[in-house]
């Protein structure tokens, strides 16, 4: 009988130093791998910082017909309000070149 309590007890010391030594292997490669998807996420949130945003899609030109029919419009309103006595002189010519340029 003493030697199949030697036998277990030696079996029950192999068993738990093996899981012992599995445990921290596993926690070892767990923080590992942690540290390296943290790694990961920095980079990719520093690439995305860096990252110029996409540009705003320009808007369709207008046809130069279209935009002189706009800028007439723009100097009848100001030669009405002209008229009216809302703006002055200089400020009707600062307004008219505005519209011009």
């Amino acid at each position: 009988m003493p030697g199949l309590i030697r036998g277990v007890a030696r079996t029950a010391v192999v068993a738990g130093t093996a899981t012992a030594v599995s445990n921290r292997v596993s926690r070892r490669q767990a923080g590992r791998w942690a540290q390296q998807d943290y790694e990961q996420q920095r980079q990719q949130t520093a690439q995305q910082a860096a990252a110029p945003a996409p540009a705003a899609p320009a808007a369709p030109p207008r046809s130069t017909e279209e935009d002189m029919d706009n800028k007439i419009e723009q100097l009848k309103q100001l030669g009405d309000l002209k008229a009216q006595g809302v703006l002055t002189d200089e400020e009707f010519e600062a307004q008219k070149r505005r519209v011009l340029a």
